[in-house]
């Protein structure tokens, strides 16, 4: 693959205070057929990566308030990573510092003065390993595969779509240093030896590492899984949106379950809302016969 292949099609976050810096780095970017997205702040980054999702993030180390490594963190390790790989940019040349920025997330930096041609070349072998990556992980998901990768302390890297969002619905509900322990008992010993991780109704399964160095663990629902279990796995939801979603499915009313739930009538209209929203639906109607249809199935 030809990263300038890549280059023409790819959005590029900038996050700097220093508006001189910002231009320059802006104006190499665009010259490349880069489209390019810029930030003054880190809570302005956050903010936009909620709307677009870049490529990839040219981060400032140091700035006013939120410096660039917080920001790395809550954009890489929130409660929505973003996937897009981040380099720093930095006159921080130490070491102390270097390995900060890789701690907090980034995968590179680059030391000011920018060199643009340098800039360039690292930011186009970036793209094209994050994009592989990506391919990966969108084969994982159209596989029915919900893979998750955790480096070696434990810690969430990434994971495919499916995955991610039953994770993120069920992550309150799990003793994470439990999680964490058993992921550091895969790191020492063969795969031969290692049982599977249970929690409630869901299991985690270790499957290797990778070239990276992420351990991959597959996560399933266990067999008897109670129906609201499923629901909240296959649609990613929370427990109460689930229950709702559950009695939904036996043709309840809003008051009904409003009742069956003890539940007000307008919290669960927000519930539904929430429901549909996640979902790809707009009524009731359509919510049940996808909902049936996975109860049908994994039932």
């Amino acid at each position: 693959m030809n990263p300038s292949d890549f280059e023409a099609r790819s959005i590029a976050l900038v996050v700097d205070d220093n508006p001189e810096s910002l231009g320059m780095v802006s104006a190499a970017l665009e010259s490349h057929g880069m489209t390019v997205l810029v930030a003054r702040d880190g809570r302005s980054a956050i903010n936009l990566t909620h709307r677009v999702q870049p490529d990839v993030i040219l981060m400032d180390a140091m700035m006013p308030e939120m410096d660039g490594f917080e920001t790395c963190r809550a954009l890489k390790f929130g409660p929505n990573p973003v996937l897009a790989p981040i380099i720093f940019m930095t006159g921080l040349s130490d070491q102390e510092h270097i390995v900060k920025g890789l701690r907090a997330g980034g995968v590179d930096y680059i030391t000011k003065p920018v060199e643009l041609d340098e800039m360039i070349a690292r930011l186009s072998t970036h793209i094209v390993n994050s994009k592989l990556i990506q391919s990966a992980r969108d084969a994982l998901d159209s596989c029915g595969r919900a893979i998750l990768a955790f480096d070696q302390q434990g810690e969430l890297a990434w994971g495919s779509q499916k995955a991610l969002g039953y994770f993120s619905s069920i992550a309150g509900d799990i003793p994470m240093t439990e999680l964490k322990g058993w992921i550091a008992g895969c790191v020492e010993n063969p795969l031969s030896a290692i049982a599977p991780y249970a929690h409630g109704a869901t299991s985690f399964h270790f499957v290797g590492v990778s070239i990276a160095r992420d351990y991959l663990v597959k996560i399933t629902l266990l067999e008897g899984a109670s129906n609201e279990e499923k629901l909240r796995a296959a649609f990613d939801l929370t427990a109460r949106e689930s229950e709702v979603l559950f009695w939904l499915t036996l043709g309840k009313t809003n008051r009904d379950i409003s009742a069956i739930l003890d539940l007000s009538a307008r919290t669960v209209n927000k519930h539904l809302e929430q429901v549909f929203q996640k979902m790809g639906v707009d009524n009731r109607t359509s919510a049940a016969v996808l909902a049936d249809r996975v109860l049908a199935r994994e039932g």
